[in-house]
């Protein structure tokens, strides 16, 4: 049994043929992929595309979820207005009751400190010295991208031999040598074995998981770790001090891992990596070589990654009641990351960090 079409439907139903010209159906394509086009644009602008194929109103309307009359609306508003009228119309409202006098006041306030011992302002603080609500505030720092409660750091290099040592470790990163093992190497220093006054509350549906703000204190540990540029894995040794012997001690600990190896090491420019027992450890062992990276760039240092991920994921919620307890912990999360390593890629080019970290005397 075929269902009568209403008199609007019939008519929505009858094809207009709307014919695209190149330029339009480009234009429209490039509207339709582009993943800022806000979703009610695309829509039309999908429904215009289907109309340049010849489909009837009532096939378009069930392919994107409009009504046949608002295909057939869709597709006058098109042959009247072209692209240009698929985008919103200004919509009638109320008028602003902000200024732009008052607009302005505040983007300037906002840019400057607000004194009185504070920082940096508030939308209530902001509020008060402009008469404006607080959410009016609020609406004007989006409107501007002012975001007063974020800071951002950086760092500059003041090494006068900033520049070849930048490019000659992120030239290990992005062509590493074929016939040599290039490792980032540092150690994590003061990693604390806290112990919570009570047991973690587990994760459950609708709380996060809890523990409580006060702890106890139980020792330190430092970890010495390797990383293998090319396949990620790590090599790692806690020590309860972190002095030249410890250095020295994880050194001889990865030429014997990596034996007959050319080694290529990275590492910062920590005094316990150039003390007289380690330079002259570095002379014997002439396949061994130190690419320091520049002095307060240590960040530079890949490993230093690695060192982050660790912290989150290991460290950073563990209750430990021992200094052994941590480290076992430390051990088996580093057997964890070596049973299915993760190598880092650097796609950074030296020119680029130089811009950025290299403060040029002038």
């Amino acid at each position: 049994m075929t269902m009568a079409l209403s008199p609007e439907e019939a008519v929505a139903n009858r094809v207009r043929p709307i014919a695209l010209s190149d330029a339009d159906r480009a234009g429209l394509e490039r509207l339709y992929r582009a993943s800022s086009t806000p979703a009610g644009l695309s829509r039309r602008v999908r429904t215009v595309l289907l109309m340049g194929q010849g489909l009837t109103g009532v096939e378009i309307a069930e392919r994107v979820g409009y009504t046949a009359v608002q295909v057939s609306r869709l597709r006058r508003r098109f042959a009247e207005t072209g692209v240009a009228g698929l985008y919103e119309r200004p919509r009638s409202g109320r008028p602003p009751t902000i200024t732009a006098r008052q607009r302005a006041r505040v983007v300037a306030l906002t840019l400057k400190l607000p004194g009185g011992g504070r920082t940096h302002w508030t939308t209530r603080d902001l509020a008060r010295e402009s008469g404006l609500s607080h959410s009016s505030v609020h609406r004007l720092w989006r409107a501007h991208a002012l975001q007063p409660h974020r800071v951002e750091t950086f760092k500059f290099t003041a090494d006068p031999a900033a520049e070849e040592k930048i490019y000659d470790v992120v030239g290990l990163y992005l062509n590493p040598p074929s016939n040599a093992v290039v490792l980032s190497l540092d150690e994590k220093t003061q990693i604390q074995a806290l112990s919570r006054t009570q047991p973690l509350l587990p994760l459950r549906p609708g709380l996060p998981a809890r523990q409580t703000h006060d702890y106890a204190r139980h020792g330190l540990t430092s970890l010495y770790a390797a990383l293998e540029i090319l396949t990620g894995r790590v090599l790692g040794e806690c020590t309860p001090r972190h002095t030249g012997a410890e250095f020295l001690g994880f050194l001889k600990l990865v030429t014997r891992r990596y034996r007959g190896r050319e080694l290529h090491i990275i590492l910062d420019n920590s005094s316990t990596h150039s003390t007289p027992a380690v330079q002259a450890w570095l002379a014997a062992h002439p396949w061994v070589q130190f690419h320091f990276t520049p002095k307060g760039a240590s960040w530079l240092n890949m490993v230093e990654a690695w060192f982050s991920i660790l912290t989150r994921k290991s460290v950073r919620r563990g209750s430990f009641e021992t200094v052994r307890a941590l480290v076992r912990h430390i051990e088996r999360y580093i057997d964890e990351w070596n049973s299915h390593p993760t190598p880092f890629v650097w796609t950074k080019e030296p020119a680029d960090i130089i811009k950025k970290a290299v403060r040029c005397a002038r």
